[in-house]
């Protein structure tokens, strides 16, 4: 379990950028990315949209070539099924987040990329999105640890 990509854009609409490494700001998101600074295309509304992680394995099974930066969410992760940690603490690196909803996959992704599809290639699972509770910096290959009560 364990995260293999990490994703921002800085405005609604602009692309994904590919970092290596990130800090996770509690109760806003990720730094330089459009939903930390509330420029996000969904940012209105009462939803925790602070960050958003999909499963190389969802993008792998999914019935159409939409590379993971063309998924809009900011974590890709690999070895563990994000929709168990829906309502658990875990931590990603020194990062502790809190899973709070699906992901419910929308047309944004394919009016962006030019692809058509993306809605109905991942029915079954577009992410989760996930809550900040403390800042720290997330690194590709950090440990997805799940909290214990």
């Amino acid at each position: 379990m364990q995260l293999i990509g990490i994703f921002i854009s800085p405005a609604a609409g602009a692309p994904m950028q590919a970092l290596t490494e990130v800090q996770a700001i509690a109760g806003k998101g990720l730094e330089g990315d459009r939903y930390a600074a509330g420029e996000g295309a969904f940012s209105l509304g009462p939803r925790i949209r602070h960050v958003s992680l999909i499963e190389f394995e969802e993008i792998a099974h999914a019935a159409a070539s939409f590379e993971p930066a063309q998924t809009r969410r900011n974590l890709l992760t690999q070895g563990v099924d994000l929709k168990s940690l829906l309502g658990r603490e875990f931590k990603i690196g020194e990062v502790r987040m809190l899973g709070i909803e699906v992901c419910r996959p929308c047309d944004r992704p394919s009016q962006l990329s030019k692809k058509p599809g993306f809605k109905q290639a991942f029915q079954g699972g577009g992410g989760i999105r996930a809550e900040i509770l403390e800042s720290g910096m997330v690194r590709i290959d950090d440990p997805i640890i799940i909290e214990t009560i």
